[in-house]
């Protein structure tokens, strides 16, 4: 998903789940940088010719999250808590400590919740003030989640948000919206599709998106029906 910063919340691309960037705002052929990503690089710029902040040591700790703490950490909690019963039900008892159970654990993840998605509800993650967000399961927020729009838009429509993403959930099934904060951060617990019954974690956990964790996607099957990869069919 390629993301207007500065505009609409999100536009479909085939670059749906690269979230980390380097625009020139001067560019033409690229998207605006929003006048708060221009006044970060601005600071950013100034501590590091003042020598305050080491540019090397900051690309570490974003390459740290995005290649080591990131997404593939939530898809194996996922994973698991559809594969082991007695693990699922730590998970939502105390998805802390369930989570740190597989070594996930640290800055912005002290208190995590984990919310289920089934027949009947559909989960979406937001957080209305800035981006709260449970690093240890999914690395840093794409930009879109960090946009105004998304913010605001995703309480208000939440359907009319899940369509951009592609996501048309029935008119039967509820959507509920979990507001993130520095108290508590939310992971979405996927529904398990069809045709994985024999797949094992690692499988299972290869299936799993960023997106899906976060509400706006779903997990799909490895093998959808023929209806389904012709656009026929649930509606989802």
């Amino acid at each position: 998903m390629a993301v207007k910063t500065c505009g609409s919340i999100a536009r479909m691309s085939s670059d749906h789940h690269h979230h980390h960037h380097h625009h020139d705002s001067g560019s033409h052929d690229e998207p605006r940088l929003c006048d708060t990503e221009l006044r970060v690089r601005a600071l950013e710029s100034l501590l590091v010719e003042k020598g305050l902040v080491d540019p090397a040591a900051l690309d570490a700790i974003i390459e740290n999250y995005e290649t080591r703490v990131g997404p593939r950490n939530g898809a194996r909690v996922v994973a698991k808590a559809w594969t082991d019963p007695q693990y699922r039900q730590r998970l939502l008892e105390d998805a802390t400590s369930a989570i740190a159970e597989l070594g996930f654990q640290g800055r912005q993840g002290e208190h995590t919740q984990v919310v289920v998605n089934d027949e009947r509800v559909h989960n979406l993650v937001v957080c209305t003030l800035c981006s709260c967000y449970p690093w240890p399961t999914l690395g840093l927020p794409p930009t879109w989640y960090k946009s105004a729009p998304y913010r605001a838009r995703a309480v208000s429509d939440p359907r009319g948000v899940l369509k951009e993403f592609g996501l048309r959930i029935p008119d039967e099934v509820e959507i509920r919206v979990w507001d993130s904060t520095a108290e508590m951060r939310y992971l979405v617990l996927p529904r398990r599709p069809a045709g994985t019954e024999d797949l094992d974690e690692e499988a299972l956990a290869a299936l799993v998106t960023r997106d899906a964790m976060i509400g706006v996607g779903i997990v799909e099957s490895p093998n959808p029906p023929e209806a389904a990869r012709r656009g026929q069919g649930d509606g989802r």
